[in-house]
């Protein structure tokens, strides 16, 4: 099996047609794990280009923002398409730092499968573990592909474990690495129990060599009995045969992937170009093909690039189909949009079609107001789909231009980047005037005013960065009685509502203990929605508060002057009064980091940490180098990869990830 015949699938027809045929494939990592590369070598065994792109002379098809090409980096998810023999495959590239995770959050939302990419020396690492668990939360089926086999101290065996230990599933090995280290050429088919070796990039299929016999077929062994565990009908033919047929162990992987019950494991050298067409074949045979519900036109909006030429609104189709020219409704809003062109999408190049259909993740032209996570349906049956979530900003910094006539254009910019990223939020602070950029990190506001500066033009000054604080209820207040009495003429507003506050682990919960109907019920949820409104301004600084219960035990009532906004705005002032009664405490945000230096460089770094408030929780050593793990709050991270490569001589990498929020130095009791 060589590469697919030459020749790009924009400059020929394909005949694939059949949703049994197409595969929607997200591919998932830790940042430098090798997703780009692997790209990149699918795009090349699928003939799709003739040369390999490489990240580090910044070739590549999917990172050819100027800004990912100069960080070396994916920054922004990008759409590709191929042909796979008879499958067509489109394929979705994700970042892979934690900064831009929300980018990974929007494909995995219209994706069917991934694969989720794993360095060979380092096995699961903090951001792997993060995507892991979005496609978890999105059902997505995914399988496993050990990269960077060919690295000094690579180890499948000790890879695949820390997938068991650290990610939970059930992983199935299906290939038996030929060769170690620089000297990896290969991998054993455990299913059909051959060779395939790589030699100038032709893929060289042959027996199990006799020295690997006896390991390939404990390996295969070790396959069946796994696979028996878990599916009835290798379950069957195991007991019968000790052993189970290449057609039934295929088959069953298929199932396992598919429900979730275990994942497929590979290994390759993306770099090398070896292991990338067995990995092609994998997908085809495991991962899942979108369904058709055979319904009216759906599709569900998972990106927005405002482009030299107009904005694309990037879509899934779910059911139906679409042709240029034709109007659709965003079932959000009621608006109707006019789809005038439909594109397929290769990074940032594009060729135009006639129509789209089930199955088909595609980019329109046309589109003015739909923004990410709109529902797009046909007029006579409109569908709300469920939007992709959004996290909340945990960085802040002040952005202004240098010249005050430059101020709208500024203005304008920022409105473009929320378009199209909803991770970033504006706003103005009414305190001290400034326009207010926040984000998902440092690098992510870095990012987004960098673009600002490229794309428009703009000189732009920025403020230090700050983190967003939280507010908690340490101990709360009973019986807190709340009455709200208007009278300025005409109907007046009455409402009485007695509170009960404490701590809780959720971010709020409501809950009515009121008997009697004393408070009808339509005012029970006017209260709530009140309290809601509460959250947004804690007595402390005016952060949100979280990790609060609030209980309606009491209330009453006026025959005439009750009615839902007089207990609305009971709820809201009420609150905000029993706050004031009640023990608050700051919550800051803490991110989970993992830094790696040369063993000699550990006492340096372990003491920075400490001084910049970090709880080390773990450390590992392994040739000549120390991971060390700690919680440390994100307001402290600030700067830190400098200050981390200075300390290190430039040999030390960090990576961190969100841990939640955890309570800051300072404490504030008030009532």
């Amino acid at each position: 099996m060589n590469r697919a015949d030459p020749g790009s699938p924009f400059e020929r027809p394909v005949l694939v047609r059949s949703l049994d045929a197409v595969r929607n494939l997200g591919i998932l990592a830790h940042v430098d794990a090798g997703k780009t590369t692997l790209t990149e070598r699918i795009l090349y065994a699928t003939g799709t280009t003739h040369k390999r792109g490489e990240v580090h002379d910044g070739t590549t098809v999917t990172d050819f923002d100027s800004q990912e090409r100069d960080r070396g980096i994916t920054i922004f998810a990008a759409a590709v398409s191929c042909a796979w023999y008879d499958h067509w495959i489109n394929l979705i590239d994700t970042p892979g730092h934690v900064d831009f995770s929300d980018e990974v959050e929007r494909s995995l939302r219209v994706l069917d499968g991934a694969v989720v990419v794993f360095d060979a020396v380092a096995g699961v690492e903090p951001q792997s573990e993060s995507v892991w668990r979005q496609a978890d939360r999105h059902g997505v089926p995914r399988i496993a592909f050990v990269n960077k086999m060919d690295r000094a101290g690579a180890d499948l065996d000790a890879a695949v474990a820390s997938i068991r230990q650290r990610l939970h599933p059930t992983p199935l090995v299906v290939q038996l690495p030929v060769g170690s280290e620089h000297g990896f050429t290969g991998v054993v088919d455990l299913i059909r129990m051959r060779t395939l070796r790589w030699v100038d990039d032709t893929m060289v299929d042959g027996p199990v060599p006799a020295e690997l016999t006896n390991e390939a077929r404990r390996r295969r062994h070790q396959l069946d009995e796994a696979v028996a565990e878990r599916h009835p009908a290798a379950l069957e033919e195991f007991y019968a045969d000790s052993a189970v047929s290449a057609a039934t162990l295929t088959a069953a992987l298929r199932d396992l992937t598919r429900s979730g019950e275990g994942v497929v494991v590979l290994c390759g050298s993306a770099y090398r170009n070896r292991g990338v067409e067995p990995l092609l074949s994998a997908v085809v045979d495991y991962l899942p093909a979108p369904s058709d519900p055979g319904a009216p036109f759906a599709g569900l909006v998972f990106k927005v690039v405002a482009t030299d030429t107009g904005r694309l609104t990037y879509a899934r189709i779910y059911s139906g189909t679409i042709r240029k020219g034709e109007s659709v409704v965003n079932a959000g809003t009621g608006r109707k949009e006019r789809i005038a062109r439909i594109l397929r999408v290769h990074a940032d190049r594009h060729t135009e079609l006639a129509e789209a259909s089930a199955g088909d993740i595609v980019a329109f032209v046309g589109p003015k107001t739909a923004r990410v996570g709109a529902s797009l349906c046909a007029q006579s049956a409109p569908v709300l789909l469920e939007p992709p979530t959004v996290t909340e900003p945990v960085v802040s910094v002040a952005v202004e231009t240098r010249r005050s006539a430059d101020t709208e254009r500024l203005a304008a910019a920022l409105a473009q980047l929320v378009d199209e990223d909803p991770s970033l939020t504006v706003r103005n602070d009414t305190q001290t005037g400034q326009t207010v950029l926040s984000g998902m990190g440092e690098l992510h506001l870095e990012v987004a005013v960098e673009k600002i500066r490229r794309s428009r033009g703009l000189e732009i000054n920025v403020g230090r960065p700050e983190v967003a604080y939280r507010e908690t209820v340490v101990s709360g207040v009973s019986g807190l009685v709340y009455r709200h009495v208007k009278q300025d003429g005409g109907a007046g507003q009455f409402a009485h509502v007695v509170l009960d506050l404490a701590p809780c682990d959720d971010d709020f919960v409501f809950r009515s203990a009121v008997v009697g109907g004393r408070v009808p019920r339509e005012y029970i949820r006017a209260v709530e929605t009140g309290c809601r409104d509460a959250l947004s301004e804690g007595p402390l600084g005016g952060h949100p508060v979280t990790g609060l219960r609030v209980t309606l035990t009491d209330g009453a009532t006026h025959p005439k002057d009750s009615s839902e906004m007089a207990f609305r705005t009971a709820g809201k002032l009420g609150l905000r009064e029993a706050l004031r009664a009640s023990v608050i405490a700051l919550l800051e945000p803490v991110s989970e980091i993992a830094v790696t230096v040369p063993e000699d460089a550990m006492g340096g770094v372990l003491g920075d940490l400490a001084g910049r408030r970090g709880r080390v929780t773990a450390s590992t050593t392994r040739t000549g180098t120390v991971t060390i793990t700690a919680i440390v709050p994100l307001a402290e991270l600030f700067g830190y990869a400098d200050r981390l490569r200075s300390r290190t001589h430039g040999r030390g990498t960090f990576t961190a990830r969100p841990a939640g929020y955890a309570p800051a130095p300072t404490r504030t009791v008030t009532g």
